[in-house]
């Protein structure tokens, strides 16, 4: 068994703080949550503090930020239904521009590796891409594919293909046709029994983690024409399996998940106030993967753990967000 040291503990959000997001290069980290304000963390020294407070981007909870691939802009999703793009062309963040259209609730927002797409979702049901060029944001797609509020969306690792969670306990995979430019679901991954809360990517993009209200992590993976176990791919669209499921660990609902692109570790947040951290097992059948829980803290937050997030380029180190007003860092030691 691992450690999961903290690091330290921050304080400066008043009321839940909902979501974390660290900087592509992961020496500054991004929180957000119901005081309506990001604040921008840096280390000087060994010691995190408040580098920015960015305020006036949403009259309601901010539910979500993501640092785009270049790290020059930040969006944030909210509960005022908008979508915030905020820029540091004037040296430092600013709110420039306001994405309107969601019915209500804007619950996640995602960038793709090349910047020039935008995913968000809603309590609408919604799930809407929006194209960039030259600082001028288009809504490129409204897809009306779940049945229910949709809670995550997320950008494959290296592709424009898009995954999204709800609360219909379906996860959808979407791709743009290429004949027509319309964005159409190609998968719909059923299996969890209550709502999908979060999904991840693995690193090379062919597997997905997924949590649950079910107290469940499911793990997908895709099976594309012509592959090696002979499963059949009607429309030669690619199949997504669930290869595996890790139930038994989880005493409330799953929140979050995070595959680390590093280090293969997944970790989970969860409503019981625990962070858990689960490892691959090396000589598993890839095709029935076997994942062994390494770590576990108790009390990591005194009430539910709302977000976590592996840092980018630092192995093992992680950041936390939770119901009890604080983002806390912490290091993970085999």
């Amino acid at each position: 068994m691992g450690t999961l040291e903290l690091k330290q503990s921050l304080t400066g959000h008043r009321g839940r703080v909902w979501s974390v997001c660290w900087h592509p290069k992961g020496a500054n980290l991004g929180s957000c949550g119901e005081d309506k304000t990001i604040i921008i963390w840096g280390l000087e020294g060994p010691k995190w503090v408040t580098k920015m407070i960015l305020t006036e981007g949403h009259s309601r909870t901010i539910r979500e930020l993501a640092w785009s691939p270049c790290g020059n802009y930040i969006a944030s999703a909210s509960f005022d239904a908008t979508i915030a793009v905020w820029d540091k062309k004037s040296g430092q963040f600013e709110c420039n521009v306001t994405l309107e259209g969601h019915e209500n609730e804007v619950k996640s927002v995602s960038w793709s590796i090349s910047g020039q797409l935008l995913a968000t979702c809603s309590r609408d049901k919604s799930v809407w891409v929006w194209e960039i060029n030259d600082d001028e944001y288009e809504c490129d797609a409204v897809i009306n594919a779940h049945t229910q509020d949709v809670k995550k969306v997320r950008w494959h690792p290296h592709e424009e293909i898009l995954a999204s969670a709800s609360y219909d306990n379906t996860v959808k995979i979407f791709k743009e046709n290429a004949a027509d430019s319309d964005w159409s679901c190609t998968a719909t991954l059923s299996s969890h029994t209550s709502t999908v809360w979060s999904l991840s990517w693995d690193k090379i993009g062919n597997r997905i983690a997924t949590c649950s209200d079910d107290k469940t992590v499911k793990i997908w993976r895709e099976y594309k024409p012509g592959n090696d176990m002979g499963i059949a791919t009607p429309n030669n669209e690619s199949v997504w399996k669930c290869i595996s499921t890790l139930s038994g660990y989880h005493t409330r609902t799953i929140y979050d998940i995070d595959w680390c692109k590093t280090t293969g570790l997944l970790v989970t947040a969860c409503g019981d106030d625990i962070i858990r951290i689960f490892k691959e097992d090396s000589d598993c059948d890839p095709h029935q993967p076997s994942f062994t829980m390494i770590c576990s803290i108790n009390s990591a937050h005194a009430q539910d753990v709302n977000c976590v997030q592996w840092n980018p380029t630092i192995p093992g180190q992680l950041a936390s967000a939770s119901d009890d007003s604080t983002v806390k860092i912490w290091f993970y030691n085999e």
